[in-house]
């Protein structure tokens, strides 16, 4: 198979499996759409979604996510990713959890008192996790509901 040959497949690949694979981002979510919960918890601590954004040009990413007092929080950490810098220019995003699609609203998270209490839930979870408090500035979002 040559190079060019490859790229194609992969294209193909991503473009059928409705949304990012791995670390390459893809397009449109698709799932079962569903109301915003007013409580996340069913979600857990934390795990990993798709989230889009971009509505005029799909751009989808898995993510991490961390749940707070059943408040959904996503971070970007100290860097401004193509999906953040998305989300400035139009804060509506979706989520996609399990197969069920929720539309909602990405807002930056500035308190300090609520990054350092996101920081202090983001680190806890993996010895891997930077803290993103120590960021000069940093890119946390909370997901609610349109």
């Amino acid at each position: 198979m040559s190079i060019r040959s490859f790229w194609i497949f992969v294209v193909l690949l991503a473009a059928a499996c409705n949304g990012p694979m791995g670390l390459l981002p893809g397009g449109k979510l698709g799932g079962e759409p569903r109301p915003a919960p007013s409580n996340w918890g069913f979600a857990g601590d934390y795990g990993t979604v798709q989230l889009e954004t971009h509505p005029e040009e799909p751009y989808s990413v898995n993510i991490a996510y961390t749940i707070m007092g059943g408040r959904l929080f996503i971070n970007a950490g100290g860097t401004e990713t193509q999906w953040v810098k998305n989300m400035t220019l139009d804060p509506n995003v979706k989520l996609r959890l399990d197969g069920s699609l929720y539309d909602l609203r990405a807002v930056r998270v500035t308190d300090r008192g609520e990054i350092d209490r996101f920081a202090k839930a983001w680190t806890s979870q993996s010895m891997f996790r930077r803290d993103p408090s120590s960021y000069e500035q940093v890119w946390i979002y909370e997901l609610v509901a349109r």
